[in-house]
């Protein structure tokens, strides 16, 4: 009994510093927090409009210098100014942002293929199969993946309408 015991002690303590041992060679380095808080502010939708595979790389990217503030069309103006805040880097003249765009599907057009829904990072296209499919623009980024897999062409981006959170006083020209 006494014997067993020991082994089976030796062997935890044998696979414990195995443990620790490739816990420390294997470990990940610690990433910038300032990038998970570029991040969180995000929209998330991984739509890659932004030239970067991802949101991540987009954060990364800038706080690295290598992006624009103004990179994420869907994150608008909005988040130009939070990043801007964020970064300590001055929002420029060329800095403009393009119009949000949202898109909208033709009824008239749509067969309710689905290709449309299932194309959408963000879920923003409701509908059933056969049947007509609606864009919620809330949750739209204007990404443009939905209109590139309708057959029938009837998914077309158009500028969104201006509302309390997206308007913003247009500056006036210099005389």
């Amino acid at each position: 009994m006494l014997l067993a015991t020991l082994i089976l002690t030796g062997l935890g303590l044998m696979f414990g510093v195995l443990l620790g041992i490739s816990a420390r060679v294997f470990a990940v380095p610690d990433e910038n927090p300032l990038v998970k808080e570029i991040e969180a502010l995000m929209p998330g939708a991984q739509c890659g409009q932004c030239g970067f595979p991802g949101c991540s790389a987009a954060a990364e990217a800038l706080v690295n210098g290598e992006a624009k503030i103004t990179c994420c069309p869907p994150g608008g103006r909005g988040l130009a100014e939070q990043l801007a805040t964020l970064l300590g880097v001055p929002m420029e003249a060329d800095d403009r942002l393009s119009v949000p765009m949202i898109a909208r599907i033709n009824a008239d057009d749509c067969t309710g293929c689905t290709r449309c829904f299932r194309a959408c990072p963000t879920d923003a296209i409701v509908g059933a199969n056969g049947q007509i499919h609606v864009v919620m623009s809330a949750a739209c980024t204007g990404c443009n993946q939905c209109a590139e897999a309708c057959p029938e062409q009837c998914v077309t981006l158009h500028p969104e309408l201006p509302s309390l959170e997206s308007w913003s006083w247009p500056k006036p020209l210099a005389a």
